[in-house]
């Protein structure tokens, strides 16, 4: 069964604090009026985080919570104990809220989203994988001994896992009953990996979906001019179905074929912030999608 949702990134909001975006309360209008009842938290802060509130803010307007997401602690390689509270921090609002899953996403990554510098290395050493594959799995234990909560780890362009050989590096090095991954089929199209084939390879470790897709022209002048993918976004790499890559009915009809309870979120990196484009956008793709792929209603 695939369940469809939608996520703050998909009106633009990718930090909690930036006041140039879209207004929570209207995030939330918005996503019940473009007919959508499951989202994910987002920037931890951006909605309301007193639990109380957030339970009848969701619930006056139908909807529900698929999922928690942490970010701004970088990659589970780093700073542990950082990772360990920020994670706790989202786990405890997830928990309240009645989501299942926290989406783990590693950013920032290697490269200074403003400026396209590099932060470190595009690639781990042996030592900082050994870190990074130990620590992902305490992650994910604390998450489901503590919380009752499931792990679902995010590739992301600009990280050290972006690629098909990282992705798969990652998945035969964690413990499968405690980290699965948040597939996000925009950022490995953008790193032109096999989507379908990992779906296929590690059915039982496809644990949530951002869906998105992306304009290769665009993806291929970024890599050729060796931009980070934050300038990728500015510039429209991120574009809504079914202008794009990867092949929407081929990946939906894939993970219709797991056979399992999966949330399908939408994720579409939105940039420059328009407050009148997240909307028509929104109820585009959801109807799109529905058409599309085989989503319990």
């Amino acid at each position: 069964m695939l369940r469809l949702g939608s996520c703050p990134d998909s009106w633009g909001v990718w930090y909690a604090d930036d006041p140039a975006q879209t207004p929570w309360s209207r995030f939330l209008d918005e996503l019940a009026e473009a007919g959508y009842r499951w989202l994910e938290l987002g920037p931890y802060g951006y909605l309301p985080t007193d639990p109380a509130r957030l339970a009848d803010e969701l619930a006056g307007r139908g909807l529900r919570c698929a999922a928690g997401t942490v970010g701004g602690v970088g990659g589970p390689h780093r700073d542990l104990p950082a990772v360990l509270a920020e994670t706790r921090r989202v786990a405890e609002l997830t928990r309240a809220a009645g989501g299942r899953d926290v989406v783990f996403v590693p950013v920032p990554g290697y490269r200074d989203d403003a400026t396209g510098g590099y932060l470190e290395a595009s690639t781990l050493s042996d030592t900082q994988w050994r870190d990074l594959l130990s620590h992902t799995d305490i992650l994910g234990r604390m998450l489901a001994e503590e919380y009752g909560l499931s792990l679902r780890f995010h590739p992301h362009a600009d990280y050290q896992v972006e690629n098909q050989a990282q992705v798969e590096r990652f998945l035969d090095g964690t413990d499968p009953r405690f980290v699965s991954l948040c597939l996000d089929v925009g950022h490995l199209a953008y790193r032109r990996a096999d989507i379908i084939g990992l779906i296929q390879k590690y059915p039982s470790r496809i644990g949530y979906v951002h869906l998105k897709q992306m304009d290769p022209e665009l993806a291929l002048r970024a890599e050729a001019e060796d931009l980070a993918f934050a300038q990728a976004v500015r510039l429209g790499v991120s574009v809504a179905p079914p202008a794009g890559a990867p092949d929407m009915p081929a990946v939906l009809a894939a993970l219709a074929a797991l056979d399992t309870d999966l949330f399908c979120v939408v994720e579409q990196d939105m940039y420059p912030v328009d407050f009148d484009i997240p909307l028509p956008i929104a109820i585009h793709t959801r109807r799109y999608l529905e058409e599309t792929g085989d989503f319990d209603t």
